[in-house]
């Protein structure tokens, strides 16, 4: 049985896919973007990270071999208890290929280190968009020419200078008799419609007046922001038992709640819920550390 195949077909549904006893490869969205060096454009897409962190069976990965092997959640958990142990022992001397994901070695340290496979894009909504790379756009500039002014002799015709300085006097008179007449006109206008403006505002005020005003109402509408990311405590066959265990973790301190029923039947139970991933995964070392080691991540979108 081929482990990474089942881990491919379930990145492609969930943001988190746990491997018993191992970890698991969490995916991040990356949205659309441009390389503007080369002038490529990318599609958006999910980055795959792993957590050395996440060993808790949650089920997922054996639930789904069993249905598509037609094999029992006991013998799909022995499998894949196999290929855990094939991989730390080739990983003791070697880097270990996960087919489609990347490249999983030991550092000095002998942590895991994990290379993911970048050509592999697990976002649905990517499908059939791929990267391409468009030519440079070379815009036209346009040279604007100096505007020469030409100069012209105005006496060329021979004209007296001063038969031209009395006609552009009768002129500028003419010009302003009919300006200072068009002035009164525009003054006696301008009176009018002032004179209608107070007329208007009288009436306006006579008319709507209100001597008694509403009372005004604030209201404070506060959003509620979406948290997907569940610390979970454990998941109980009987609720009053979840009911008991809620009441526990808020003695405790903690924001614990019951989230629902998954699909075995259990009331799941959360140490506390968050709108962020990081947020949630470092709480989630700390109540391991701390509090309960079987403690788990959940993402649960909403509907």
């Amino acid at each position: 049985m081929n482990l990474a195949n089942y881990i491919n077909d379930l990145l492609y549904r969930y943001d988190c896919v746990i491997v018993p006893d191992f970890g698991g490869f969490v995916t991040n969205r990356i949205g659309a973007k441009i390389n503007s060096d080369t002038h490529t454009f990318y599609a958006p897409t999910k980055q795959i990270t792993f957590n050395s962190y996440l060993k808790h069976n949650d089920g997922l990965l054996a639930n789904y071999i069993a249905s598509a092997e037609n094999i029992s959640f006991e013998k799909a958990s022995t499998a894949i208890s196999l290929s855990v142990l094939k991989w730390q022992n080739e990983l003791q001397s070697k880097s270990v290929e996960i087919h489609k994901l990347g490249f999983l070695s030991l550092n000095q340290g002998k942590q895991i280190v994990f290379e993911p496979n970048k050509s592999v894009n697990y976002l649905t909504e990517s499908f059939g968009l791929s990267s391409f790379e468009s030519s440079s756009i070379k815009r036209y500039k346009e040279q604007v020419k100096p505007l020469i002014v030409a100069t012209k002799n105005d006496n060329k015709k021979g004209i007296p200078l001063f038969i031209k300085y009395a006609a552009t006097a009768a002129i500028l008179l003419t010009l302003g008799f009919a300006g200072y007449n068009g002035y009164q006109q525009d003054k006696q206008k301008e009176v009018l419609a002032n004179q209608q403006k107070a007329i208007d505002k009288k009436i306006q005020t006579a008319t709507f007046v209100i001597s008694n005003h509403l009372p005004t109402i604030n209201l404070n509408v506060v959003k509620e922001t979406p948290k997907p990311f569940h610390v979970v405590a454990g998941a109980f066959q009987f609720p009053e038992n979840a009911a008991k265990k809620v009441k526990e973790l808020k003695a405790k301190g903690f924001n614990a709640e019951i989230i629902g029923v998954n699909k075995w039947g259990l009331t799941q139970v959360t140490f506390n819920s968050y709108s962020d991933r990081n947020d949630a995964i470092n709480n989630l070392y700390k109540i391991q550390n701390s509090i309960s080691k079987d403690a788990w991540l959940l993402v649960k979108k909403a509907n």
